[in-house]
């Protein structure tokens, strides 16, 4: 029998940046990942194959980076794992023993129990090529595309579809707005009247009652009585842990059905330690549960298992939650709480906003405006979330904010906050949103 001293399951983000963090805080231990899939889709870019990239064999994570690294690759399923042994078992009929083992087998898509879900040309966005592949076939002949689910994967599907395609399009929202479940309502009307503008049809405050078809999908029934031709549906509705391995091997799960983990990613087999999609989390904020799944998180749970197998060195503080996406040449992005969702949490909040060209002076070339919101505590004046809306550099400014968040600084902090501007690259240094929001917010907390 085979032994190695870490054997990592799973393919994709998690799965990769754990084998590789522990190749290079234990470069003496031997890594083995276990993956089942002979290539793996990039999962964040799989929207864009729908038209920025073209194709899914453009859109692959490339194994370069374990080779690299010294990790060794098995393309095999493990479908049991012996813990008092300390064993996996493949679907190829191998046993390999472990010292210590990571899982990060990702989620699922959710196919939620409606009426006629399984007639054909209904698709969840599953991370697999071929099933992405038969997507794009179907995408590249519809007419009628309906897009159930009005969160990020939606508004990315639908801003791809239109590209190069005569096709129309209509996403189906149970909440009173696009992207209401991670930005306040100011910017999930600015995220709509880009897709009005672009002819995607937005219907908000709709629920889907059923499908109806002879064989394959023809019609999409909401409550509200009116029916959307559709000779395709994608449902953007969310994913669910993949814990399938987990729960056979015994381990216990947490409240949103995640692998349960401690703060350093050990499941309560000290010899087992998971990260990633399938893992449960904890909000930085309260520490409550929380059902963030994204490949941000994934990687920064996976450098914690990675560097804790063999010695405790990093400690997981919970999620703050750091998002974006594009809608047309529109950036979105959102780090760690909303206003509305830090009031529901109770907070007393100060908000500050501050919008300005990203270049100056304004007649650069590239200009675009960018708006920076963002949410303090009001007693403390520690930052507790911010918004970004305009350029896409906000890419990089939310990334900012979020440390700002991590470090849990004042609003006093980022007014003097050690910035480098340049007139190609930034906004003016008199009218730096970061610092500008942050004063905007110190006038709202300094007020009795």
């Amino acid at each position: 029998m085979k032994k190695v001293d870490v054997i990592v399951v799973g393919g994709s983000a998690a799965a990769v940046t754990a084998a590789i963090t522990c190749r290079r805080h234990y470069p003496e231990k031997n890594v083995l990942l276990i993956r089942k899939e002979n290539k793996v889709l990039i999962p964040c870019g799989i929207p864009y194959i729908f038209g920025t990239v073209g194709s899914p064999e453009k859109n692959l994570l490339p194994d370069v980076a374990l080779e690299k690294n010294g990790v060794e690759l098995l393309i095999d399923e493990v479908t049991d794992i012996n813990r008092s042994g300390r064993t996996i078992l493949t679907a190829g009929g191998s046993t390999i023993g472990y010292d210590k083992l990571i899982l990060a087998t990702g989620s699922n898509p959710t196919t939620p129990p409606i009426p006629g879900v399984d007639l054909k040309n209904i698709f969840t966005v599953k991370k697999e090529i071929t099933h992405i592949q038969q997507m794009l076939d179907q995408v590249n002949k519809a007419k009628d595309l309906v897009i159930v689910g009005g969160g990020f994967i939606g508004v990315e599907f639908a801003d791809e579809c239109l590209k190069n395609r005569d096709v129309n399009i209509t996403i189906v929202e149970m909440l009173s707005h696009c992207l209401m479940l991670t930005f306040d309502e100011d910017i999930c009307v600015v995220a709509e009247k880009i897709g009005q503008e672009k002819g995607i049809e937005i219907l908000c405050q709709e629920k889907v009652e059923a499908f109806i078809g002879n064989g394959a999908v023809e019609k999409v029934k909401l409550a509200s009585g009116k029916e959307l031709k559709a000779d395709m549906v994608i449902l953007g509705v969310g994913g669910v842990a993949n814990t399938t391995l987990a729960k056979k091997a015994g381990l216990e799960l947490g409240p949103t059905n995640g692998i349960l983990v401690n703060r350093y990613q050990r499941t309560r087999d000290e010899h087992i330690y998971a990260c990633g999609d399938c893992a449960e989390k904890i909000s930085f904020f309260d520490g409550k549960p929380s059902n963030h799944k994204l490949a941000s998180i994934a990687t920064q749970e996976a450098r914690i298992a990675g560097a804790n197998l063999f010695r405790t060195r990093r400690i997981n503080g919970g999620v703050i939650g750091v998002v974006s996406t594009a809608f047309g040449e529109t950036a979105f992005a959102l780090a760690g709480l909303s206003e509305r969702e830090a009031i529901q949490k109770g907070y007393q909040v100060a908000v500050g906003e501050a919008e300005a060209p990203n270049r100056h002076p304004g007649c650069m070339p590239e200009m675009f405006p960018l708006k920076v919101k963002l949410i303090f505590e009001k007693g403390t004046g520690i930052i507790l979330g911010g918004e970004i809306v305009g350029a896409k550099c906000g890419g990089e400014v939310i990334n900012a904010i979020s440390v700002c968040i991590h470090q849990k600084m004042t609003a006093d902090d980022i007014a003097i906050f050690p910035m480098g501007t340049h007139p190609m690259l930034t906004a003016s240094p008199i009218a730096y949103q970061l610092t500008n929001a942050a004063e905007e917010a110190i006038k709202e907390i300094r007020m009795n």
